[in-house]
């Protein structure tokens, strides 16, 4: 952040993410942590079924997606293949 109004933005998109998943009936999830250092932490929670597992938490994907491509020059596909290495880097599988 570089600036105050930066700084207040933040803090006003981080209360109405909390007042979200506390005032809501959210059945899915995600909250990811990045430090100045940056060390990070996630969490993810679904609360739906093994049949509707793979839809909800590609919902999830494609929400980050979207907001990485619209806050940044980055074209969709460019996130994509940066989220896909970072993937592989993972062993994830």
């Amino acid at each position: 952040m570089s600036d105050d109004s930066d700084t207040t933005e933040f803090e006003r998109v981080k209360q109405q993410a909390a007042d979200a998943v506390s005032e809501s009936e959210a059945v899915s999830v995600y909250v990811g942590l990045v430090s100045d250092d940056g060390d990070n932490e996630f969490y993810f929670a679904n609360d739906v079924d093994e049949e509707r597992l793979q839809e909800t938490t590609s919902q999830q994907l494609g929400m980050l997606t979207r907001v990485l491509a619209e806050q940044s020059d980055a074209s969709i596909e460019q996130v994509t293949e940066h989220a896909a290495e970072t993937a592989r880097q993972m062993n994830l599988r």
